[in-house]
């Protein structure tokens, strides 16, 4: 990329869209422009240290927000944007989907429209060049059985009000370039892990829980499977979608880490057995307890909650050379130890925001 080139970033200050900022400019000279709206799970913390340097710029503001959308386009003359701002908790969106529509569905809309609109006043060469990438999830496949892996050509089938709103999201994507030809593109990942996720999702909220020997719920039986993603690669997935991969296709970022929520929680009192010694953990000796794993706790599962995720990553191993850097061994242990040493972070990000209670329950226990 040029110099000249400017990325607008939806969430950028979020968990995925801060590493992927991160990642542009350590694998580009392109400057970049962070939109977000500072939910519970967006904070300025977690790019403090970049903006007001010369590439990174930082806008608070709701993607449902269309005049604030529109201002941005204007001032910035983006040559591209990537759309990771997303409320993304099932268990949120159990309790309650309206924030889910509104970001989600409504703010995509925005997104979508606004980018239409400003590549009509472009000339030829800077709208053909011009990039609309929208990150999904695979959670809009729905389930799979025992066998099998999502595909780009498997059926939509979402099961929570969090997953049915980024599906209804990919549809208007799809739509807007097989109406409008807005050159979109679009990438499904599987589970996301690495520094900087809020706590409510399960590997930082074991670690945490962990750490200050809390318990460690698991939902149902613990046997529901995950293909994990080192947040590093899925960034690099999507900064190869974006600068290698077609208008109007979609490609599945996968990390063929296939794991039980059971397994995930061993492999995490592993990496903190490793770490940071039960023996030497003063929380954990409050309890009576002399070992991680002792804290398992097996709790009411989620309503409606999909056994098992996994994805087949083909397409864009073979059509843009990617490749995941990160087995789950090494992430898990890469994860643990950067919540280890991030607590000040930790704290600040869930402070009167969260208190790693349960959620997702319509009937609380």
């Amino acid at each position: 990329m040029q110099t000249t080139e400017t990325i607008i970033v939806t969430g950028g200050a979020g968990f995925i869209g801060a590493n992927f900022v991160r990642h542009v400019l350590a694998c580009t000279d392109a400057r970049v422009v962070v939109i977000d709206k500072l939910t519970y799970a967006g904070n300025v913390c977690t790019i403090e240290d970049l903006i007001g340097g010369p590439r990174v710029t930082f806008i608070k503001a709701d993607i449902a927000d269309r005049e604030a959308v529109e201002a941005a386009f204007h001032e910035h003359r983006p040559s591209a944007l990537v759309n990771l701002a997303a409320e993304t908790h099932v268990d949120r969106s159990i309790d309650d989907p309206r924030p889910f529509v509104d970001t989600n569905i409504v703010g995509a809309f925005v997104l979508l429209e606004t980018a239409r609109k400003y590549i009509a006043a472009l000339d030829e060469a800077a709208c053909k060049a011009f990039r609309f990438l929208h990150v999904s999830t695979d959670e809009v496949y729905g389930a799979l059985g025992e066998t099998g892996l999502f595909s780009e050509t498997t059926p939509y089938a979402p099961n929570s009000p969090y997953s049915a709103s980024k599906a209804s999201a990919d549809h208007l994507a799809r739509a807007y370039f097989s109406t409008y030809g807005l050159p979109v593109i679009i990438t499904n990942c599987s589970n996301n892990y690495g520094p900087y996720q809020f706590p409510e999702k399960l590997i930082p909220l074991m670690t945490l829980n962990a750490i200050e020997g809390k318990s460690l719920p698991i939902y149902g039986d613990g046997g529901n499977v995950r293909d994990w993603l080192y947040v590093e690669d899925h960034c690099s997935g999507v900064l190869a979608a974006l600068t290698r991969g077609r208008p109007g296709e979609k490609y599945n970022i996968g990390g063929g880490g296939e794991c039980r929520n059971l397994d995930v929680l061993d492999r995490i009192c592993e990496a903190l057995t490793d770490l940071f010694p039960p023996a030497g953990n003063l929380a954990l000796r409050a309890r009576g307890v002399t070992a991680y794993r002792q804290l398992a706790t097996f709790v009411k599962d989620r309503p409606g909650h999909d056994r098992r995720y996994a994805i087949d990553a083909t397409k864009i191993r073979e059509e843009l050379g990617w490749t995941p850097a990160h087995d789950f061994a090494s992430g898990i242990r890469n994860t643990v130890d950067w919540y280890l040493n991030n607590r000040a972070w930790c704290d600040q990000v869930q402070t009167g925001k969260y208190d790693r209670g349960r959620l997702g329950l319509m009937d609380k226990e």
